[in-house]
């Protein structure tokens, strides 16, 4: 699939622009703070709902706006055009799918968009929540059952933990216990086979990148002990979440790792490091969405000369240059190692949230 059309009112620094994309490579240069990451930012939106930026969701509105609003011509594998919008107004989402409303699931469902962006070493060194939703985002696309688990698991969640911090009796927290573990099997073994599937790609790509650290390894932690059902884990420690007043063990707490023969631990690796690991995973799960669904997603690049050498820039370049994705790229001039790798490339100038094609 590719962006054919990309319209942005009130994103950021970004007024309003439409810009028409290349199905391949598109490359937009500028200086710090013009508005360059907003634009692969603003098609993340269309895949995920959320920014891969920190900080709070009224930083995405132009200052002095009450909203935004983003829309995508989205042109599938087989040359279906689907148009797809997400606007934010009044602390409200809004999803449209061909005009109509959708859930911002079913949107979803339809834009996919990845992307590699200076911050995305926390997908190895940061907290277990961008893990999770990295994996989430994965399982989402290939099982379609997920979301109705993953709600049903959480509604729980939010039941037992009430209980727990109002002196919920063992009858009550029973009742939770049990709806909690049937949707946690379900919600486990989904993820468990996404992962499986996962690891043999995601090594590929690492032992291509950072081939000197040696035979990578990719651990699944489901968030309890998965050799008990969770009802009984749950049983065995109440009095600790009692005190506690919430839930400690369930999928809800699930994370990954890597390491490597050479890295037994993640602090064992650089900044650098931490980046191409999180590069090949992305790539990886680009690469699993194109054999299950038969079409690259987009595949975004920011400002890729932030702390990753030259060399490495030549082989995340050809790496992608591999695929069939659109690949939307950033960065205060043009990667040196991107004439080296890409083939044609659409070039855009991006100054003061104003875009313009260069010939």
């Amino acid at each position: 699939m590719h962006l054919r059309r990309l319209r942005i009112e009130n994103l950021r620094v970004i007024e309003q622009l439409e810009v028409e994309l290349a199905p391949g490579w598109n490359l937009f240069t500028g200086d710090n703070g013009a508005g360059k990451t907003s634009m692969v930012e603003a098609a993340f939106l269309l895949s995920h709902g959320r920014s891969f930026r920190t900080g709070i969701r009224e930083a995405l509105v132009r200052v002095g706006c009450n909203g935004y609003s983003i829309f995508g011509e989205l042109v599938k594998a087989g040359g279906e055009t689907r148009r797809v919008g997400i606007a934010r107004s009044s602390g409200r989402i809004e999803a449209k799918l061909d005009g109509q409303g959708v859930t911002a699931a079913e949107l979803m469902h339809h834009a996919a968009v990845l992307c590699f962006e200076p911050g995305s070493h926390d997908l190895i060194s940061g907290p277990a929540d961008e893990r999770r939703r990295f994996l989430d985002w994965g399982v989402f696309h290939v099982e379609h059952g997920y979301l109705t688990y993953w709600r049903r698991y959480h509604r729980a969640l939010k039941q037992r933990n009430a209980a727990l911090r109002n002196g919920g009796g063992d009858s009550e927290l029973d009742v939770w216990d049990r709806e909690l573990a049937c949707a946690a099997e379900v919600l486990t073994a989904m993820r468990q086979r996404y992962v499986d599937a996962l690891r043999p790609v995601l090594s590929d790509v690492l032992v291509g990148l950072l081939g000197e650290l040696g035979q990578p390894e990719f651990a699944f932690l489901p968030g309890y002990d998965s050799s008990q059902s969770l009802d009984a884990v749950l049983l065995s420690r109440r009095d600790r979440d009692r005190l506690r007043g919430h839930t400690g063990s369930g999928p809800h707490r699930a994370d990954w790792g890597l390491s490597f023969e050479g890295a037994p631990r993640r602090e064992h690796l650089s900044r650098g490091q931490e980046k191409l690991c999180a590069f090949a995973c992305v790539l990886a799960q680009a690469t699993l969405f194109f054999r299950t669904a038969g079409e690259w997603p987009v595949i975004c690049v920011d400002d890729l000369a932030s702390e990753v050498d030259r060399g490495h820039q030549t082989r995340l370049l050809a790496l992608l240059a591999q695929t069939n994705a659109q690949i939307l790229v950033t960065g205060t001039e043009a990667p040196a190692a991107l004439a080296e790798t890409a083939g044609a490339v659409a070039m855009f100038h991006v100054e003061q949230g104003r875009v313009s094609a260069l010939l």
